[in-house]
């Protein structure tokens, strides 16, 4: 079975690994947009249930050698009260790490694997998709470079595509599916050399929906001083949109009056953000869930197939449990249309809750709760406000949805 790719970033890389250790195609061909692969974006977090994946594909060593493994995830207040924490990633019982790094690590790490284990001859940069046809149990998907001149169509048995949240393929089975879903908040994220806090290896959720921020490790002692790289992201309510693009730059003035009074006794938020090295701006946009991803010879997979809001590591993670489940379906499956329709019924579901559950309730429903309750002013007991059994609850639900409860992750796979 010949296989096209479109689209060379965690999805697509990750698919082609797993197709290769399946032995599901006799040639996997990628072609990325891209005229080159630049180290670009901040950080990302890969849970326990997509380092099991990538685990399986020998990935494991090189991930964590170039991350941090976060042990502990605590909830504050905008005051910097604690209200809630526990171990989370191997500290948790997981069998698997949760790493956190930089997204150009983790590029670096799977276009590497995939350059030696499909040939790099078969991983072509300057490649945008501009359209798919199908006939005579072929697909044929066409190509123009990075300036839009028309390049050479090729063809395939099956085309997966995994070419992101503006998805071309997509749009050509939805073409009236419309603009992105804007709810009212944008984000700002970069990353920033500062001592370690807390464990100096806790993530860290503060504030409620209007002004929220998370801060995680990334690596340690990244200066050869004791001091950690750390990503930080903050999401605030506006009424405005910041473009769609994922490596636009941010403003200062935009974002950080919010967090102006955010002064604790462990850490200090506006301190921490004018001296990041990068700053980038992201809205808060999402697609409602579609009936199919699967349309006879050719797939959706990743952001092309559920673009979700970046909460919870739930972006790249199910990019990457989609792109081990479809290498399973191939390998089993005698017809390749018949595989990527039961990825689509296996998968789709899924990752549709995924999108609702982090439009109602994401992690940060913790922290809500709190402050709905005490009018977001201090607390001077926090076991008048809510339980600690309350909070294990609300945290483990969203667990549950997004696929990392450690009792989902010990399962064996497939």
């Amino acid at each position: 079975m010949d296989v096209i790719i479109t689209g060379g970033g965690i999805g697509g890389l990750t698919l082609a690994l797993a197709l290769k250790a399946s032995g599901a195609a006799r040639t996997i061909r990628v072609y990325e947009a891209a005229a080159e692969m630049r180290a670009l974006g901040v950080g990302i977090n890969i849970g326990a249930h997509a380092m099991k994946e990538l685990s399986a594909l020998g990935l494991e060593d090189a991930l964590v050698a170039t991350s941090c493994q976060p042990q502990d995830y605590a909830f504050f207040t905008r005051h910097g009260q604690l209200v809630y924490r526990e171990p989370f990633g191997k500290a948790a019982g997981h069998q698997w790490p949760h790493i956190s790094l930089l997204r150009p690590d983790l590029q670096r790490v799977l276009l590497g694997a995939v350059r030696e284990r499909i040939g790099a001859d078969n991983f072509f940069v300057g490649h945008r998709c501009t359209g798919v046809e199908q006939s005579s149990g072929r697909v044929t998907a066409h190509f123009a470079a990075p300036d839009g001149t028309p390049l050479p169509d090729q063809q395939a048995d099956i085309l997966i595509a995994c070419d992101g949240i503006h998805s071309v393929v997509r749009k050509q089975f939805y073409p009236d599916e419309g603009a992105f879903k804007f709810r009212g908040y944008n984000l700002w994220r970069g990353v920033t050399v500062h001592k370690p806090f807390l464990t100096g290896e806790s993530i860290a959720r503060i504030g409620a929906r209007h002004s929220t921020m998370i801060i995680y490790p990334l690596r340690r002692n990244y200066d050869g001083d004791g001091s950690t790289l750390y990503n930080w992201v903050c999401e605030i309510e506006r009424d405005v949109a910041v473009p769609v693009d994922w490596n636009k730059p941010g403003r200062l003035e935009d974002f950080l009056p919010n967090y102006q009074d955010w002064v604790f006794d462990w850490m200090d938020v506006p301190a921490l953000i004018r001296n990041a090295q990068q700053i980038l701006s992201y809205p808060m946009v999402d697609r409602d869930p579609v009936p199919h991803w699967s349309f006879e010879r050719v797939t959706l997979l990743g952001d092309a197939a559920h673009p979700m809001y970046p909460q919870g590591g739930n972006g790249g993670a199910q990019a990457i449990l989609d792109a081990a489940a479809l290498a399973r379906f191939l390998a089993s499956e005698a017809d390749p249309v018949a595989a990527l329709k039961a990825y689509e019924e296996a998968r789709l579901p899924v990752t549709a809750k995924i999108v609702l559950q982090n439009r109602t309730a994401p992690p940060n429903v913790i922290v809500d709760t709190v402050e709905q309750r005490t009018g977001g002013k201090k607390f001077e007991k926090l076991e008048d406000i809510i339980s600690q059994d309350e909070m294990k609850a609300i945290f483990e639900s969203y667990q549950k949805v997004a696929g990392y409860h450690v009792q989902q992750v010990s399962r064996p796979q497939g």
